[in-house]
């Protein structure tokens, strides 16, 4: 009998849980304690569906640290080496978090909807406490919680056509990393343009628990001819993407500039943060290690629960942190961590895999 998920009041279900069980799903994982769907078909078939149409996913575990008052500014830089100075009021911005020796904690996105309010849309960890003691040791004038709010994700190539449907033409507009107001049975949410796929999508920040099912139907009743299904982040379509996983392909052992996030780390912003100091002695060095696309050779691999060694003879060089089968590219595509001697693009590696060692390349990200 293979595992089960045993689901309880401590995994917490979200505002959609009844439609989405209702839509067949047949996996979950926990994230940020709340379900997250898997699987609804199949990976193969879910990933070719979310390629040509548009589905609907349930993403209400990317919970929402809200910081407001006099010092919500002064405290989300704190948390980031990305000079958010010029941030508009209607961006989204994707931040490296750090602590005090540079360590990620955490890649949310930031939600700018005042100087003075800001939503940290989160991975899977527990950066709320964190930032409460960040305030707390400083003593910043501001509020912290998490708010009801819920997001869901509208993700493919037809999910501006499903949304113009159900809020108007011009949220064709909308341009990428932007939000805005819309309205919905007499309620207000914030959608942004973005989300965990590379298809390209929106982000419906649902307000109010009870206004999940009511959404979520409206948005199935309007996309019926669309061939609209409930969905999930993808690991194939992730992967092919380049897309990072926290607590995956990048934890609190690794700095930004060793997740490849280096871009997000300069200006005088990467000097005031949480973990400055070590920050530029790594840019001053550059990092010893960073992350890699890897193809593997052979027939669609194991999960990669737990990292996979890649050696260079009998020299560890790094370790692959996700794999996947890509049906359009005909390999296994993967996610790695490697050494800066092995890191060059093009280089023949072996890797060690459940099922026996397979030989491997350092390949560009994306790898679409």
């Amino acid at each position: 009998m293979n595992p089960v998920l045993s689901i309880s009041r401590r995994t917490r279900s979200t505002p959609f849980t009844r439609r989405v069980t209702e839509a067949g799903v047949k996996g979950y994982t926990v994230y940020n304690r709340m379900l997250l769907p898997t699987v609804f078909e199949g990976f193969e078939e879910d990933y070719h569906h979310l390629k040509k149409h548009v589905q609907v996913w349930d993403v209400a575990c990317e919970r929402q640290v809200e910081i407001k008052g006099p010092d919500a500014f002064k405290l989300v830089q704190m948390l980031t080496p990305r000079n958010l100075a010029k941030m508009g009021e209607d961006q989204c911005y994707y931040i490296p978090v750090v602590d005090e020796k540079g360590g990620m904690l955490n890649d949310p996105v930031a939600v700018k909807h005042s100087y003075d309010r800001w939503w940290i849309s989160i991975a899977d960890s527990d950066l709320l406490y964190w930032i409460k003691g960040l305030a707390l040791g400083r003593g910043l004038n501001v509020d912290i919680f998490e708010p009801d709010v819920s997001p869901l994700a509208i993700q493919g190539p037809k999910s501006d056509d499903l949304m113009a449907r159900l809020f108007g033409e011009d949220i064709r507009d909308l341009r990428f990393f932007r939000h805005r107001k819309i309205d919905f049975n007499g309620t207000s949410f914030t959608v942004a343009r973005s989300g965990y796929s590379v298809q390209g999508g929106f982000e419906i920040y649902v307000d109010g628990s009870e206004h999940g099912e009511p959404l979520w139907d409206a948005l199935f009743e309007a996309g019926e001819d669309l061939n609209v299904r409930a969905g999930c982040p993808n690991l194939i379509e992730r992967i092919e993407g380049g897309l990072l996983s926290y607590g995956n392909d990048m934890t609190i052992e690794n700095t930004p500039y060793e997740a490849g996030l280096g871009k997000f780390c300069k200006g005088d912003a990467a000097k005031g943060c949480i973990g400055a100091d070590v920050l530029q002695k790594e840019l001053e060095n550059g990092p010893k290690r960073q992350i890699r696309g890897i193809a593997i050779s052979g027939s669609a691999t194991p999960p990669c629960r737990n990292p996979w060694p890649i050696m260079s003879g009998d020299e560890k060089a790094g370790q692959v942190t996700s794999a996947a089968w890509s049906p359009d590219l005909n390999t296994n595509v993967a996610i790695g961590m490697i050494d800066k001697a092995h890191w060059k693009i093009g280089n023949k590696l072996t890797v060690q895999t459940p099922d026996g060692t397979r030989d491997c390349e350092v390949r560009k990200m994306p790898f679409i």
